[in-house]
C-alpha cells in the first residue's frame, strides 16, 4: 500500500487531499510513522523525529494513528489476496508476499493477477497499491518500491541478473544506509560491483550477513512464501561505520532503533513482552541481554528506556561494531487481553495500565 496510514487519513478526510500529511506522535520524543508523498517532498519520512519533520515542513498536518481504522482496511486487502491464493505471507498491515503459481481464480499470469489485485484494492478501499512481480522474494520486494506510488514493476527471470547489476546498492532491499556507505568505501556502488566480491570477502567484512549479500548480488533468494507465518519477533539493528565505545553515542543509536522497532510493531498491530539487546563487538563476538516485562508494549519511549537499561548492564570493555534491539513474545492486543483474562487478577490489572 502507498503511504498507507496517511492515505487512509486523507481518504477519510478529503479536505486534506494535496496537503502534506503525516501520521505519528507529537511531543519531544514523537516519531513519524508514515508520511504522504506531499510531505515526503519536504524531506519528511517514516521513523523521523516529529520535531525534525515539523522543522522541514512547518505546514505539516500531523495526525495521531488510528490503528483500528488501518486494521479494518488491512483485513479488506487481505481478503482480496486470499481470493487469489492461499499462499499469503503478511509482512505488516500494508504489505505481503503472495505466491500465485497456482491461483484460485483469474489468469495464470502473475503480472495480470497483480494488476487485477491493484484494481480491486482501489475499488474496495479507495486506496492505491504498488506491486512488484518476479521469481523470488528479494526481486519482487525490490521491484515493488521502484515505481511508487500506484506502480507495477515486473522483473522477468531472464532480466534478473542485469537488473541487479544496474541497481545502486542503496536501493537494494536488505542493505541499509550504513552498510551502503561502508560498501561505497570499498568501491561498491552497484550490484555489479557487489558481485565482484567473493563470498569470503563479504563474510569477512559483514559476518553471516555477507552470505545474504553474495546471493542477492546474483538475484538469488531461496526463501519460500510462508502463509500465515506467525511473527515471533520484530527488531532493528545498525552496523556502525566506525566501532563505537562511547556510551552516550550508543544511547543515541538505541533511541533511533527503539523508534524503528516501535513503528514496525505498530504497523504489524502487535505488542511484545520480551526485549532483547544485541551487541556485536569488533571481533564479531555477539552478546545478548534480555528482559521480560510485566505487560506488553509497543511504546518507543519504553523500548528506549529498556534498551538503555540493558546496555548499561554490559561492561563494554571493547568497541561495538553493531547494536540491535528486538521485541519477542508478540501478540495482537486482543490476544493479550484474552490471555490477561485467564491470568491472576494482578496481571489483569497490569494489563489495564496499557490503556
Amino acid at each position: 500500500m502507498d503511504a498507507f496510514y496517511a492515505s487512509v487519513e486523507v481518504r477519510d478526510r478529503p479536505e486534506l487531499r494535496g496537503l502534506p500529511v503525516a501520521v505519528g506522535w507529537s511531543g519531544p520524543r514523537g516519531v513519524v510513522l508514515t508520511a504522504s508523498y506531499e510531505a515526503r517532498a519536504f524531506g519528511v519520512h517514516s521513523a523521523q523525529a516529529t520535531r525534525i519533520a515539523l522543522e522541514r515542513c512547518p505546514q505539516l498536518v500531523l495526525l495521531p494513528p488510528r490503528m483500528e481504522a488501518y486494521r479494518e482496511v488491512s483485513q479488506a486487502v487481505r481478503e482480496i489476496f486470499l481470493s487469489y491464493t492461499e499462499r499469503v505471507e503478511p509482512l505488516s498491515l500494508d504489505e505481503a508476499y503472495l505466491d500465485v503459481t497456482e491461483p484460485r481464480r483469474g489468469p495464470r499470469s502473475a503480472t495480470l493477477i497483480a494488476a487485477a489485485i491493484r484494481r480491486e484494492i482501489r475499488d474496495a478501499t479507495g486506496l492505491t497499491a504498488s506491486a512488484g512481480v518476479s521469481c523470488n522474494k528479494f526481486l519482487a520486494k525490490t521491484a515493488s518500491g521502484l515505481n511508487k506510488p500506484n506502480g507495477l514493476t515486473v522483473i522477468a527471470p531472464e532480466q534478473a541478473e542485469a537488473f541487479v547489476a544496474a541497481l545502486e546498492v542503496r536501493h537494494v532491499h536488505g542493505i541499509g544506509p550504513v552498510t551502503a556507505r561502508r560498501l561505497r568505501t570499498m568501491g561498491v556502488r552497484t550490484g555489479a560491483d557487489l558481485r565482484q566480491l567473493s563470498l569470503e570477502e563479504l563474510v569477512r567484512h559483514f559476518g553471516r550477513q555477507g552470505e545474504h549479500y553474495y546471493r542477492i548480488a546474483r538475484g538469488i533468494d531461496p526463501r519460500p512464501v510462508e502463509p500465515d507465518r506467525p511473527r515471533k519477533s520484530l527488531g532493528a539493528e545498525t552496523t556502525f561505520e566506525h566501532d563505537l565505545d562511547d556510551l552516550g553515542a550508543l544511547e543515541v543509536q538505541l533511541e533511533l532503533l527503539a523508534k524503528a522497532v516501535a513503528r514496525r510493531l505498530q504497523r504489524a498491530g502487535l505488542l511484545g513482552r520480551v526485549v532483547v539487546l544485541k551487541l556485536k563487538y569488533a571481533d564479531f563476538q555477539v552478546r545478548t541481554r534480555r528482559l521480560t516485562l510485566p505487560r506488553p508494549t509497543a511504546d518507543p519511549e519504553e523500548l528506549r528506556a529498556l534498551g538503555i537499561r540493558l546496555l548499561r548492564q554490559e561492561p563494554l570493555a571493547r568497541p561495538l561494531r553493531l547494536l540491535g534491539i528486538t521485541v519477542q513474545d508478540l501478540r495482537a492486543p486482543a490476544a493479550w487481553q484474552e490471555l490477561a483474562a485467564q491470568q491472576l487478577p494482578l496481571f489483569a490489572e497490569s494489563w489495564g495500565a496499557l490503556g
